[in-house]
């Protein structure tokens, strides 16, 4: 019974990780909920969790809703996707730190975009902090997301 329990939480860990970093949205530290695109990505692209994808696309509209956009990290998520899906010449699974630069060149594009739509200076300082505070994260958080499902 521990051991089915165990299993279950394992297979369960992405997308409680998720809904937690979602949930905990603050201002500053966490506007939005956007820290819950790191396991979003990583899940979808990297490690490859089975149905992830219908999820993902979920709270990528949630996130939207936080952030008072319409569509644009659904928009940007499934636009990546469909990248991916065609093409075969990298395996983001086999990169090194989890495919980090991978995340960084889609979160920072994204970000510069929706920074430059209703530019100001103190808008472009804040897309910069959030890049730079989410690159930051996302090791850690790859990382223990690839420790607890370590044993599948």
């Amino acid at each position: 019974m521990k051991k089915k329990i165990l299993d279950f939480l394992r297979v369960a860990f992405p997308f409680l990780c998720v809904i937690v970093l979602w949930r905990l949205a603050v201002p500053f530290w966490n506007p939005g909920g956007i820290l819950a695109i790191i396991p979003i990505f990583f899940c979808s692209f990297v490690m490859r969790v089975p149905w992830f994808a219908p999820f993902a696309i979920i709270f990528c509209f949630l996130i939207d809703y936080r952030f008072d956009t319409l569509f644009y990290w659904t928009a940007a998520y499934c636009l990546f996707y469909a990248i991916n899906g065609f093409q075969n010449f990298i395996d983001l699974g086999q990169l090194d730190k989890n495919a980090l630069d991978i995340f960084m060149i889609f979160f920072g594009v994204s970000t510069l975009i929706l920074a430059m739509v209703g530019f100001s200076v103190s808008g472009m300082m804040r897309a910069i902090w959030l890049v730079a505070w989410t690159s930051a994260l996302y090791v850690p958080i790859t990382a223990l997301i690839k420790r607890v499902g370590n044993d599948r």
